[in-house]
């Protein structure tokens, strides 16, 4: 196979698995679904293009497991969260049923169709490393230590998150231990360092610096649409004042030291 071969028929798989989620989604009345497969959809999509590319062998075979732990990890962390909230469907997709009353399982067809293309634009800093058969060289050192940093910032934040969370006792309490002490959101944060080192792995291979949107991409979701305003609306509605203070003391993304109250 050839490389465009391979780009299209993992596309055509990608396709075909989110239109099997969406038939689960239906069956089910949750699509939040989408979310986890997203996840799971771009760690597929790195490993199959690492097990059939025709490139530097040790640059595949570390972009495939980059793209394997972390999309898995995601993937695991976000279906825990939706089985623990179902049947209830994610506020998000709620919103999309009352918008789209009258043709919602279609339109939400076309919806999972969407998330499908993403994966696969998000998942070409992986492709071109694939079929690149430059060897690996100190830009590529320097790109996965910047992308590891980025998986031990997000595992370390989702762990102080969730002891805190199982140890509180008042529900209205506000994380502010460990790195959450000096940002509202350093998940997010290191989400968009995994994908700086994912790009920047990539422009070592040809081509690899067209492969810029996908950062940029996910920080504009992480920072406009799916990751912080959501976040940041639920957390004042229920912590009120409580979490006003936590704003005007806390950084919202890059992690800072406290400002005085």
């Amino acid at each position: 196979m050839n490389d465009w071969s391979i780009f299209l028929s993992v596309g055509l798989l990608i396709h075909a698995l989110f239109f099997i989620g969406w038939l689960v989604g239906k069956k089910v009345t949750n699509y939040s679904l989408v979310d986890a497969l997203w996840a799971f959809g771009i760690a597929l999509s790195g490993i199959l293009f690492a097990l059939l590319g025709n490139g530097d062998e040790p640059k595949r075979i570390a972009a495939g497991a980059l793209a394997a732990f972390w999309g898995i990890r995601l993937g695991y962390h976000l279906q825990k969260r939706i089985r623990k909230h179902h049947p209830t469907e994610d506020s998000r997709y709620q919103k999309l049923r009352e918008i789209w009353q009258g043709r919602v399982h279609s339109a939400f067809f076309w919806f999972f169709q969407a998330q499908a293309l993403s994966v696969l634009i998000l998942a070409l800093p992986y492709f071109l490393v694939s079929r690149d058969a430059t060897p690996w060289g100190l830009f590529e050192t320097i790109a996965l230590t910047i992308a590891l940093i980025g998986i031990c910032g997000e595992i370390l934040s989702d762990h102080q998150l969730s002891t805190f969370v199982e140890n509180r006792t008042d529900p209205n309490a506000i994380c502010k231990t460990g790195l959450w002490r000096y940002s509202r959101h350093p998940n997010y944060f290191f989400e968009m360092v995994i994908w700086i080192g994912v790009y920047l792995f990539a422009c070592g291979s040809a081509f690899g610096w067209a492969t810029l949107h996908a950062p940029v991409i996910i920080t504009y979701l992480l920072l406009k649409v799916t990751g912080i305003p959501p976040s940041e609306a639920s957390s004042l509605k229920k912590k009120g004042d409580r979490y006003r203070q936590y704003q005007r003391t806390t950084s919202p993304f890059i992690p800072l030291p406290p400002k005085s109250p």
